[in-house]
């Protein structure tokens, strides 16, 4: 009975040990719940990243078509102003033969003259029509690129966000509070970069 009581001691002692051991190494890890939060945070601002960067390629491609419908658009007016010009200098040469002739119809010339001087305001009307959506386009462009970049750097933030998570889990697996830092600074950098991207948008 002795030896049984022995034995028995012994696995309550053997039992404590294990719980006082495993209670020290919960102590010594309680540090990777901060790390497991923080990874969760990264995580949360690249999603916010990487919808940013989606949102900015959304808009290049918004741009770009618009540019394209107003160069489109610009290029029939100036089609039609050529047209006009065509016309008004039909209208030109036969009052330029009319003007040479000895028997000139001063009727047919104010006639001719009216329809050259209507050409002449319709190409004005038609130039600035024109011009004013070549300015719509050139604003366009503008927009597009400045989108693109937003989302080239938004993209960039996104990478670093990833880096940063990648650290922060080899750090659950090693161990290792330095990779934790190191995975907050980089977390940090692509912080930065986002706030930076922000701001100029």
């Amino acid at each position: 009975m002795d030896n049984n009581l022995d034995g028995l001691k012994e696995l309550v002692a053997v039992l404590k040990a294990d719980q006082l051991a495993q209670k020290e190494k919960e102590k010594r890890d309680a540090w990777t719940k901060y790390v497991s939060l923080s990874m969760i945070f990264l995580a949360v601002l690249a999603a916010v990243a990487s919808q940013r960067s989606a949102g900015s390629s959304s808009a290049t491609m918004k741009q770009l078509n618009e540019a394209t419908f107003n160069q489109a658009a610009a290029s029939d007016q100036w089609s039609y102003y050529q047209a006009k010009g065509i016309k008004q200098s039909l209208y030109e040469l036969e009052r330029d033969r009319l003007h040479s002739a000895e028997t000139a119809d001063p009727k047919l010339l104010a006639t001719l003259n009216n329809r050259i001087e209507r050409y002449e305001n319709e190409k004005k009307e038609i130039t600035a029509v024109a011009k004013g959506l070549e300015e719509k386009r050139d604003t366009a462009r503008a927009a597009a690129t400045h989108a693109a970049a937003d989302s080239r750097e938004m993209g960039l933030a996104t990478s670093i966000f990833q880096i940063a998570i990648a650290l922060g889990g080899i750090t659950l697996v090693v161990k290792k509070r330095w990779l934790w830092y190191a995975s907050l600074l980089v977390g940090a950098v692509a912080t930065l970069q986002m706030v930076k991207v922000f701001a100029s948008g």
